[in-house]
C-alpha cells in the first residue's frame, strides 16, 4: 500500500516538474522566438533573441556608460539621452524591436501611431508588471479602465481650475523662501553668487506639492518627498533584473530599502489622511488643499452611489494618489524650471525677454494668478524646454489583445516603447534646426509649431492625459517670474551639460549657474 501511495506521489510530483519545465521553456524560448518570427514576417528588424537576457545587458552597459558623460548643447540629445534605443532605430530603422528579457518590445517614434496608441486606452494598457512604478508611485498612473475611470472623476475636482487658483498663495509662499534663502547667500560685498540651483528646485517643488497636497501638514510632507527620491536613485540598481519575475522578492540590499522606504511613506500618509478623516467628523473645515478636496470628492461619490460595491476609493487607494501627487507633482515642475534656467543662461536674449515680460505684467508686485495667463513669452519659453528636454522621454505601453497598428498586427506579448525623446527631436516635423532651443516655434501656439501633427506630447496625451499639468505650469510660472524679479544668470564655468533619465529627465551633475542681483 505505501509502496503504491509512493508511487502516486512520484508520478504527481513528476507531472508537475514537466509542466513547470515546459512553462518556463515556453516563457524563455519559444515564446520569444514565435513572437520574433511573427514580427520578422511583417518587415520588423532587431537584434536576434538571446536567450533569457535578450537585449538587456547590451542596454545596461551602454545607458551606464553614456549616463555621466557631458555633451554641447548642439549635439544630438536623443543619441544622449536615449542612447541604446537610439542605437537600435540608426541601426534597423524606425521600425526596429528590441529584447526586455525574453518580452519584445516595438520601438514606436511615428507621431500617427504615437496618436493611435494614446488616445485609444482601452486597447492599450501600461505593461504589468511594472513593480519599480508601483513601488515609487502607483495610483491613477497605474490604473487602467474602470478602476481608472472612477479614480479619475474622484481627483478631477482638485484640479479644477478654480481650486488650483486658490492654491496660489502657497505656491507663492514657497517660492518666495526660495529666492530669499539664495538672497541671503550674498554679502554685502558681493555682486554674483554661484549656486547650484538643482537641489533649490528639488526643494522648492517638494514643498510647495506638500502646502498644495496637505496643507498645514508640509512637514511630514517634506519626509515624503524625500523617501521618493531615495527610491528614484535606487531605480537604476533595480531595473537590471526588473524583467525577472519575482525578482523584487529576492532579500537584496536594494530591494530591502525599497521596501522600507514604502513602508514609511504609506505610514506617514496614512497618519495625515487619519488626522484629517477625524477633523472632518468633527465638522471642521479642512481646506482647498489636494488631499482635502480628494476626499470631500470621494465621500460624495460615496453619498451618490448608495449601498453599491466597490464605489469610492478606500484608504489604501487615497494614499497611493498622494503618493503620485508627490512623485508626478514634485519631478515634472523641478525639471521644467532646471532646464529652463539653464537654456535661459545660455540664450540671455530669451531671458532678456522674458524678464521684460514679467516686469511689464508685474512691475516688481507678486507675481498673480490672472497675470500668469498674460506672460505669453514665458509660456513660448516652457513649450519649447518641454520639447527639448521632456521630463519622461520614454513611456510603455502594451496591447490588451491583438490588434493593428497601423500595418503590424500585434499580438498580446510584443509591448510598445513610445520614445518621445526621439519624436521631439525628429527633423522630419521640426525641422533641421530642431536641436536648437527656439521659442518661437510656439509663438502661435501648439498646433502651429506641430504643423497639427501628433508630435509634442510632454504631458502625455488623450484621455489619460497628465492630471496635474496646469498644476505644473502655474508654479513653473510663478517661480520663473520671481527669480526674473530679483535676478539675472548665467552658466558656471563648471556646469556640464549631462540630462539623462532616471525615470525622469535629470541634470546628472547637478545646474551650478552665476546668480547676479538685480
Amino acid at each position: 500500500m505505501e509502496v503504491k501511495i509512493s508511487s502516486i506521489l512520484f508520478s504527481i510530483l513528476l507531472i508537475g516538474l514537466i509542466a513547470c519545465t515546459v512553462k518556463f521553456l515556453n516563457w524563455v524560448w519559444f515564446r520569444p522566438k514565435r513572437l520574433e518570427k511573427l514580427l520578422r514576417n511583417q518587415g520588423l528588424q532587431g537584434n536576434s533573441y538571446r536567450f533569457l537576457i535578450g537585449d538587456m545587458k547590451d542596454l545596461i552597459s551602454v545607458t551606464k556608460d553614456e549616463r555621466p558623460r557631458s555633451i554641447q548643447f548642439s549635439d544630438n540629445l536623443p543619441s544622449h539621452i536615449l542612447p541604446y534605443y537610439h542605437q537600435i532605430c540608426s541601426k534597423y530603422g524606425e521600425n526596429s524591436f528590441m529584447w526586455f528579457g525574453p518580452s519584445p518590445r516595438l520601438n514606436i517614434a511615428d507621431p500617427q501611431l504615437m496618436k493611435d496608441i494614446m488616445t485609444r486606452h482601452d486597447l492599450f494598457h501600461k505593461p504589468l508588471p511594472d513593480p519599480i512604478g508601483h513601488a515609487v508611485a502607483g495610483g491613477l498612473l497605474f490604473l487602467e479602465d474602470e478602476k481608472w475611470a472612477k479614480h479619475r472623476k474622484i481627483i478631477n475636482p482638485a484640479f479644477h481650475m478654480e481650486k488650483l487658483k486658490n492654491m496660489v498663495p502657497a505656491i507663492r509662499l514657497s517660492c518666495s523662501n526660495m529666492v530669499d534663502k539664495w538672497e541671503a547667500l550674498f554679502s554685502s560685498s558681493d555682486k554674483s553668487r554661484e549656486i547650484d540651483v538643482w537641489p533649490s528646485f528639488e526643494n522648492l517643488s517638494g514643498d510647495v506639492i506638500s502646502r498644495a497636497a496637505f496643507g498645514s501638514s508640509h512637514e511630514e510632507g517634506r519626509r515624503i518627498f524625500e523617501l521618493q527620491k531615495e527610491q528614484v536613485k535606487l531605480v537604476l540598481e533595480l531595473m537590471q533584473f526588473f524583467f525577472i519575475p519575482g525578482w523584487r522578492f529576492v532579500p537584496t540590499k536594494a530591494n530591502k530599502r525599497m521596501r522600507a522606504c514604502s513602508k514609511e511613506i504609506k505610514s506617514l500618509l496614512r497618519d495625515i489622511i487619519n488626522q484629517r478623516e477625524k477633523a472632518m467628523k468633527r465638522g471642521e473645515t479642512i481646506g482647498d488643499d489636494l488631499l482635502g478636496t480628494l476626499m470631500e470628492s470621494n465621500i460624495k461619490e460615496i453619498h451618490e452611489q448608495g449601498n453599491k460595491k466597490n464605489v469610492g476609493m478606500s484608504i489604501e487607494d487615497v494614499i497611493k494618489e498622494c503618493r503620485l501627487f508627490y512623485f508626478a507633482g514634485s519631478e515634472t515642475t523641478s525639471l521644467l524650471l532646471v532646464w529652463t534656467m539653464v537654456m535661459l543662461s545660455k540664450h540671455q536674449e530669451w531671458q532678456d525677454r522674458a524678464r521684460e515680460e514679467v516686469f511689464q505684467v508685474f512691475s516688481k508686485e507678486e507675481p498673480t494668478f490672472d497675470g500668469l495667463n498674460r506672460l505669453k513669452i514665458v509660456t513660448m519659453i516652457f513649450h519649447e524646454v518641454l520639447r527639448m528636454y521632456p521630463s519622461a522621454p520614454l513611456l510603455s505601453r502594451a496591447p490588451t489583445k491583438t490588434v493593428k497598428l497601423g500595418n503590424i498586427t500585434l499580438p498580446v506579448g510584443v509591448d510598445l516603447m513610445l520614445l518621445i525623446g526621439l519624436l521631439h527631436h525628429d527633423p522630419k516635423i521640426w525641422g533641421d534646426d530642431v536641436n536648437e532651443f527656439k521659442p518661437e516655434r510656439f509663438s502661435e501656439g501648439i498646433s502651429s509649431a506641430t504643423r497639427g501633427q501628433f508630435s509634442f506630447v510632454p504631458f502625455g496625451a488623450g484621455p489619460r492625459i497628465c492630471i496635474g499639468q496646469h498644476f505644473a505650469m502655474i508654479e513653473a510660472k510663478l517661480a520663473l517670474a520671481m527669480i526674473l524679479q530679483r535676478f539675472s544668470f548665467e552658466l558656471s564655468p563648471s556646469y556640464l551639460h549631462a540630462p539623462f533619465p532616471i525615470l525622469t529627465l535629470q541634470p546628472q551633475h547637478g545646474v551650478p549657474l552665476i546668480l547676479h542681483k538685480l
